[in-house]
């Protein structure tokens, strides 16, 4: 009979790790300031995370800059736009209303997070407020701010992510339809269609 290993200690943290400095300290707030404001408004991109006791979740989201909205100081929106109907982040706030947001911003060395608590709204207004491409979205996230901060961007440069020589080539990795036939979804003779597919949809059925 097989033995589960044993758990390994946790490590002290503390030990390992300095104390942040009174400054990064200071720098997490409860509220939106004016210049969190200005990042917000250029913003076209950042991962949700949400979680229940199933597990945990997080999913791109994109759009225009300006596609964040700022409700007041202590709340955000978002539209929720066509993906692959998962809905796992909707379904994880109606159990659990912990979330969190991190941005990145294309061609500069800084992030933004906000973690707070998310509900999913179908409110007319809203709705209107937050449409896009002329069509308004089924619904929005609206998340009431526990804490936002500026993030360093250190992982940016370790991962070297806006220097052009880091773009990745299709060639040596799989297609969208190479994909499908490795998991047993197609056959062999309908990867091109499915490639063709998969490159109109991800471009223009954005709405």
């Amino acid at each position: 009979m097989l033995r589960e290993p044993a758990a390994a200690p946790q490590p002290d943290l503390d030990a390992l790790y300095a104390a942040p400095a009174e400054r990064i300290q200071k720098a997490v707030l409860e509220r939106l300031v004016p210049m969190h404001e200005d990042y917000l408004k250029a913003a076209t991109f950042f991962s949700f995370a949400s979680g229940r006791a199933q597990g945990l979740d997080v999913s791109p989201r994109g759009g225009p800059p300006g596609f964040v909205q700022v409700l007041d100081a202590h709340t955000v929106a978002f539209a929720d736009w066509p993906g692959n109907n998962r809905i796992e982040s909707m379904r994880n706030l109606a159990e659990d209303e912990r979330a969190a947001m991190l941005f990145l911003f294309p061609g500069l060395e800084v992030f933004m997070r906000i973690n707070g608590r998310a509900r999913v709204s179908t409110d007319a207004a809203l709705l209107a407020r937050l449409a896009e491409g002329g069509k308004a979205p089924k619904t929005a996230i609206v998340l009431a701010i526990d804490e936002v901060l500026m993030h360093c961007g250190k992982a940016i440069n370790r991962a070297r992510l806006w220097r052009e020589a880091s773009r990745l080539e299709h060639a040596g990795l799989p297609t969208v339809g190479q994909m499908l036939a490795s998991m047993a979804m197609i056959g062999e003779a309908d990867v091109a269609q499915a490639n063709a597919h998969y490159e109109q949809a991800v471009r223009n059925d954005l709405y």
